[in-house]
């Protein structure tokens, strides 16, 4: 009854990609434009989440894998409720994304892959973080001293080095508008 109310068809989209990749920068602009298109939406931030459901947790293989079940059975409630949930999320191993398109539905699941390159991650490096990582100073860090497996079938690839925001926003829009919409 939820989505029709809202006259929209809620999924995940779920942005997985390195640190500094974009996930976070497009998952916001995606989010307003989703509103100003009159869309209901919830967008959920590793970096947020982890300063309340889950900051129990580290970067351990098992704490990280904790970290994205738990952030999957929320945005399964969110979808419950007729929103569109919006996370960003490293999620750096297939398993976990698989976990969590069991937890929501498959139907109810989009994958934005953010292809954008480690050099290029490490050139943004905003917070310092490969940088800490290179020297050692951050264990388990994506990328540096923990895989990442590439996704191998993303609804929606983005190497955001090759496309300004306003583009990779519009490209998106694009493939995810129909599924969306009631």
């Amino acid at each position: 009854m939820q989505p029709k109310k809202l006259n929209q068809i809620p999924k995940l989209i779920w942005f997985t990609g390195l640190s500094g990749s974009g996930k976070s920068t497009l998952c916001n602009a995606l989010e307003k434009l989703l509103f100003e298109k009159g869309y209901y939406s919830y967008s959920l931030d590793g970096d947020v989440i982890r300063l309340g459901l889950c900051k129990d947790l580290g970067f351990s293989l098992e704490d990280r894998s904790e970290n994205i079940r738990r952030i999957a059975e929320v945005s399964n409630l969110f979808l419950d409720s007729g929103l569109i949930v919006l996370a960003s999320f490293i999620s750096p191993l297939k398993k976990q994304r698989e976990q969590v398109k069991k937890i929501v539905g498959k139907e109810n699941y989009i994958e934005i892959f953010m292809s954008t390159s480690l050099e290029v991650c490490e050139k943004r490096d905003v917070k310092g973080l490969y940088k800490k990582a290179r020297k050692g100073e951050i264990k388990n860090f994506t990328g540096i001293s923990s895989e990442f497996e590439t996704p191998i079938n993303p609804n929606i690839e983005i190497d955001t080095s090759k496309f300004s925001i306003e583009e990779s926003l519009q490209m998106i829009y694009k493939k995810i508008k129909t599924q969306i919409n009631v």
